[in-house]
Protein backbone atom coordinates (compact mmCIF):
# COMPACT_ATOMS: atom_id res chain seq x y z
CA UNK A 1 0.00 0.00 0.00
CA UNK A 2 1.43 3.33 -0.66
CA UNK A 3 1.17 5.96 2.19
CA UNK A 4 -1.64 7.90 2.06
CA UNK A 5 -1.30 12.19 3.14
CA UNK A 6 -2.33 12.43 6.67
CA UNK A 7 -3.68 16.35 4.99
CA UNK A 8 -5.74 14.64 2.57
CA UNK A 9 -7.53 12.74 4.87
CA UNK A 10 -8.47 15.45 7.18
CA UNK A 11 -9.40 17.56 4.32
CA UNK A 12 -12.26 14.87 3.54
CA UNK A 13 -13.19 14.00 7.23
CA UNK A 14 -13.73 17.99 7.37
CA UNK A 15 -16.38 18.35 4.30
CA UNK A 16 -18.47 14.64 5.94
CA UNK A 17 -18.05 16.67 9.50
CA UNK A 18 -20.28 19.57 7.93
CA UNK A 19 -23.32 17.66 8.00
CA UNK A 20 -23.08 16.27 11.50
CA UNK A 21 -25.45 17.13 14.60
CA UNK A 22 -24.67 20.93 15.32
CA UNK A 23 -25.63 20.09 19.12
CA UNK A 24 -22.94 17.40 19.74
CA UNK A 25 -21.88 16.31 23.16
CA UNK A 26 -18.59 17.87 24.40
CA UNK A 27 -16.26 16.66 27.13
CA UNK A 28 -16.37 12.70 26.25
CA UNK A 29 -13.88 10.24 27.49
CA UNK A 30 -13.11 8.74 24.05
CA UNK A 31 -11.36 5.67 22.93
CA UNK A 32 -10.12 4.84 19.55
CA UNK A 33 -10.77 1.30 18.63
CA UNK A 34 -7.88 -0.44 16.28
CA UNK A 35 -7.08 -3.31 14.76
CA UNK A 36 -9.00 -6.18 12.52
CA UNK A 37 -11.97 -8.14 12.00
CA UNK A 38 -12.22 -9.12 16.14
CA UNK A 39 -12.02 -5.48 17.26
CA UNK A 40 -14.15 -3.98 14.22
CA UNK A 41 -17.01 -6.86 14.98
CA UNK A 42 -18.06 -10.32 13.48
CA UNK A 43 -20.75 -11.36 15.69
CA UNK A 44 -24.36 -11.77 14.81
CA UNK A 45 -26.42 -9.01 16.36
CA UNK A 46 -29.02 -9.59 18.71
CA UNK A 47 -31.77 -7.34 20.34
CA UNK A 48 -29.60 -6.09 23.77
CA UNK A 49 -26.76 -4.83 20.93
CA UNK A 50 -29.72 -2.51 19.71
CA UNK A 51 -30.64 -0.96 22.90
CA UNK A 52 -29.19 2.29 22.94
CA UNK A 53 -27.65 4.18 26.29
CA UNK A 54 -27.11 8.00 26.19
CA UNK A 55 -23.96 7.25 28.40
CA UNK A 56 -22.26 5.92 25.01
CA UNK A 57 -21.75 7.43 21.72
CA UNK A 58 -20.25 6.33 19.00
CA UNK A 59 -18.44 8.42 16.20
CA UNK A 60 -20.58 7.40 12.84
CA UNK A 61 -18.82 6.83 9.49
CA UNK A 62 -19.95 10.39 8.40
CA UNK A 63 -18.33 11.88 11.77
CA UNK A 64 -21.99 12.68 13.60
CA UNK A 65 -21.70 11.43 17.41
CA UNK A 66 -24.74 9.28 17.52
CA UNK A 67 -25.79 6.47 20.43
CA UNK A 68 -23.60 3.11 20.16
CA UNK A 69 -25.77 0.02 18.88
CA UNK A 70 -24.23 -2.79 17.12
CA UNK A 71 -22.53 -2.66 14.35
CA UNK A 72 -20.21 0.09 15.57
CA UNK A 73 -17.56 -0.04 12.55
CA UNK A 74 -18.29 -0.09 8.68
CA UNK A 75 -15.02 -1.62 7.66
CA UNK A 76 -16.66 -4.68 5.15
CA UNK A 77 -20.87 -3.78 5.43
CA UNK A 78 -21.62 -7.00 5.03
CA UNK A 79 -19.27 -8.72 7.48
CA UNK A 80 -19.83 -6.14 10.33
CA UNK A 81 -21.63 -7.82 13.71
CA UNK A 82 -21.40 -7.70 16.88
CA UNK A 83 -18.07 -6.39 19.10
CA UNK A 84 -16.51 -5.66 22.20
CA UNK A 85 -17.41 -2.02 22.22
CA UNK A 86 -20.63 -1.16 23.18
CA UNK A 87 -20.05 -3.27 26.08
CA UNK A 88 -16.43 -2.03 26.88
CA UNK A 89 -18.60 1.73 27.00
CA UNK A 90 -21.39 0.89 29.14
CA UNK A 91 -19.02 -1.25 31.72
CA UNK A 92 -16.79 2.13 31.81
CA UNK A 93 -20.05 3.99 32.14
CA UNK A 94 -21.30 2.28 35.03
CA UNK A 95 -17.94 2.39 36.89
CA UNK A 96 -17.71 6.07 36.11
CA UNK A 97 -20.80 7.91 37.22
CA UNK A 98 -21.55 11.13 34.98
CA UNK A 99 -19.01 10.08 32.05
CA UNK A 100 -19.94 9.71 28.82
CA UNK A 101 -18.49 7.67 26.50
CA UNK A 102 -17.18 8.19 22.82
CA UNK A 103 -16.30 5.52 20.94
CA UNK A 104 -14.38 5.90 17.63
CA UNK A 105 -14.02 2.67 15.24
CA UNK A 106 -11.36 2.86 13.11
CA UNK A 107 -10.89 -1.45 12.97
CA UNK A 108 -10.34 -2.79 9.67
CA UNK A 109 -10.95 -6.73 9.26
CA UNK A 110 -8.31 -8.68 7.41
CA UNK A 111 -5.25 -6.16 8.26
CA UNK A 112 -1.74 -7.13 9.15
CA UNK A 113 0.08 -5.13 11.79
CA UNK A 114 1.94 -3.66 8.62
CA UNK A 115 -0.77 -2.27 7.77
CA UNK A 116 -1.01 -0.15 10.17
CA UNK A 117 2.60 1.44 10.14
CA UNK A 118 2.87 4.93 10.24
CA UNK A 119 2.04 6.32 6.87
CA UNK A 120 -0.17 3.26 5.57
CA UNK A 121 -4.11 3.82 4.87
CA UNK A 122 -5.52 2.21 7.96
CA UNK A 123 -3.27 4.51 10.55
CA UNK A 124 -4.09 7.38 8.61
CA UNK A 125 -7.63 7.02 9.06
CA UNK A 126 -7.62 5.72 12.45
CA UNK A 127 -5.42 9.30 13.24
CA UNK A 128 -7.84 11.77 11.57
CA UNK A 129 -10.74 10.21 12.97
CA UNK A 130 -9.33 10.25 16.68
CA UNK A 131 -8.27 13.62 15.92
CA UNK A 132 -12.06 14.53 14.75
CA UNK A 133 -12.88 13.40 17.75
CA UNK A 134 -10.62 15.13 20.01
CA UNK A 135 -12.59 18.01 19.10
CA UNK A 136 -15.10 16.95 21.97
CA UNK A 137 -12.95 15.64 24.39
CA UNK A 138 -10.22 13.69 25.47
CA UNK A 139 -8.45 10.22 24.33
CA UNK A 140 -8.71 8.25 27.55
CA UNK A 141 -7.97 4.86 25.74
CA UNK A 142 -6.35 2.97 22.85
CA UNK A 143 -8.46 -0.46 22.28
CA UNK A 144 -6.41 -2.81 20.07
CA UNK A 145 -6.94 -6.22 18.65
CA UNK A 146 -5.55 -7.74 15.84
CA UNK A 147 -2.71 -10.69 15.20
CA UNK A 148 -4.55 -13.52 13.57
CA UNK A 149 -3.48 -11.82 10.12
CA UNK A 150 0.21 -12.29 11.58
CA UNK A 151 0.40 -15.65 13.07
CA UNK A 152 3.15 -17.06 10.50
CA UNK A 153 6.36 -17.79 12.25
CA UNK A 154 8.54 -15.32 10.39
CA UNK A 155 5.53 -12.40 11.40
CA UNK A 156 5.04 -13.64 14.58
CA UNK A 157 8.43 -13.18 15.81
CA UNK A 158 8.81 -9.87 15.12
CA UNK A 159 5.22 -8.38 16.08
CA UNK A 160 6.15 -6.94 19.53
CA UNK A 161 8.67 -4.94 18.07
CA UNK A 162 6.73 -3.43 15.24
CA UNK A 163 4.04 -2.81 17.43
CA UNK A 164 6.68 -0.73 19.81
CA UNK A 165 7.31 1.13 16.91
CA UNK A 166 3.55 1.98 15.91
CA UNK A 167 2.05 2.38 19.35
CA UNK A 168 5.11 4.88 20.13
CA UNK A 169 4.27 6.72 16.42
CA UNK A 170 0.39 7.08 17.55
CA UNK A 171 0.96 7.86 20.53
CA UNK A 172 3.24 11.05 19.05
CA UNK A 173 1.24 11.95 16.24
CA UNK A 174 -2.08 12.23 18.99
CA UNK A 175 0.06 13.56 21.71
CA UNK A 176 -1.16 10.89 24.09
CA UNK A 177 2.57 9.66 25.27
CA UNK A 178 0.27 8.65 28.60
CA UNK A 179 -2.58 7.21 27.37
CA UNK A 180 -3.70 3.52 28.40
CA UNK A 181 -3.46 1.06 25.56
CA UNK A 182 -5.46 -2.04 26.28
CA UNK A 183 -4.07 -5.19 24.10
CA UNK A 184 -6.26 -8.49 23.47
CA UNK A 185 -4.90 -11.86 23.02
CA UNK A 186 -6.54 -13.53 19.56
CA UNK A 187 -8.50 -16.27 20.25
CA UNK A 188 -7.05 -19.52 21.57
CA UNK A 189 -9.57 -21.71 18.71
CA UNK A 190 -7.44 -20.18 16.05
CA UNK A 191 -4.99 -21.92 14.37
CA UNK A 192 -1.37 -21.36 14.98
CA UNK A 193 -2.04 -18.29 17.28
CA UNK A 194 0.17 -19.62 20.27
CA UNK A 195 3.09 -17.70 18.41
CA UNK A 196 1.32 -14.54 18.04
CA UNK A 197 -0.17 -14.73 21.63
CA UNK A 198 2.85 -15.33 22.79
CA UNK A 199 4.21 -11.90 21.72
CA UNK A 200 0.99 -9.97 22.37
CA UNK A 201 1.29 -11.22 26.19
CA UNK A 202 4.97 -9.47 26.10
CA UNK A 203 3.64 -5.73 25.69
CA UNK A 204 2.62 -4.72 28.79
CA UNK A 205 6.37 -5.06 29.42
CA UNK A 206 7.67 -3.49 26.51
CA UNK A 207 5.31 -0.88 26.05
CA UNK A 208 4.49 1.97 29.01
CA UNK A 209 0.72 2.40 30.12
CA UNK A 210 0.22 -1.08 28.51
CA UNK A 211 -2.24 -3.64 29.84
CA UNK A 212 -3.35 -7.43 28.31
CA UNK A 213 -6.45 -8.68 28.13
CA UNK A 214 -6.84 -12.71 28.29
CA UNK A 215 -8.92 -14.51 25.73
CA UNK A 216 -8.93 -17.80 27.66
CA UNK A 217 -12.37 -19.69 27.97
CA UNK A 218 -13.27 -17.76 24.93
CA UNK A 219 -15.64 -19.44 21.93
CA UNK A 220 -15.02 -19.03 18.67
CA UNK A 221 -17.90 -19.20 16.13
CA UNK A 222 -17.36 -23.03 14.90
CA UNK A 223 -19.68 -22.51 11.09
CA UNK A 224 -16.59 -20.82 9.45
CA UNK A 225 -14.26 -22.37 6.95
CA UNK A 226 -11.34 -21.39 9.56
CA UNK A 227 -12.28 -20.67 13.03
CA UNK A 228 -11.05 -16.67 13.62
CA UNK A 229 -14.09 -14.57 15.25
CA UNK A 230 -15.57 -14.79 18.23
CA UNK A 231 -19.14 -15.95 18.78
CA UNK A 232 -21.42 -12.77 20.46
CA UNK A 233 -21.29 -13.38 23.97
CA UNK A 234 -17.72 -13.90 23.48
CA UNK A 235 -17.34 -10.70 22.02
CA UNK A 236 -19.38 -9.19 25.03
CA UNK A 237 -17.09 -10.92 27.41
CA UNK A 238 -14.30 -9.70 25.78
CA UNK A 239 -15.64 -6.07 26.17
CA UNK A 240 -16.29 -6.71 29.92
CA UNK A 241 -12.57 -7.70 30.18
CA UNK A 242 -11.33 -4.89 28.03
CA UNK A 243 -13.34 -2.28 30.58
CA UNK A 244 -11.76 -3.91 33.56
CA UNK A 245 -8.07 -4.04 32.67
CA UNK A 246 -8.75 -0.41 31.31
CA UNK A 247 -10.30 0.48 34.88
CA UNK A 248 -7.48 -1.15 36.21
CA UNK A 249 -4.20 0.77 34.56
CA UNK A 250 -6.68 4.43 34.00
CA UNK A 251 -5.89 7.10 36.38
CA UNK A 252 -8.85 7.41 39.14
CA UNK A 253 -11.84 9.17 38.35
CA UNK A 254 -11.79 12.78 39.41
CA UNK A 255 -14.19 14.33 42.38
CA UNK A 256 -16.08 17.48 42.40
Amino acid sequence: MNPVPLRSVLAGLALAASTAVADEPADLQIFLLIGQSNMAGRGTVEADDLVPDARVLVLNKELAWVPAVDPLHFDKPQRIGTGLGKTFGLVVANARPGTVIGLVPAAFGGSALDEWAPGQPHYVNAVARAQEALKRGRLAGILWHQGESDRAPELAATYAVRFMKFIAQLRADLGAQDVPVVVGEIGRFCAGEELVNAQIRRLPELVPHCTLVSSEGLEGRPEQPEVLHFVTPAFRELGRRYAAAWLELAPPAKTN
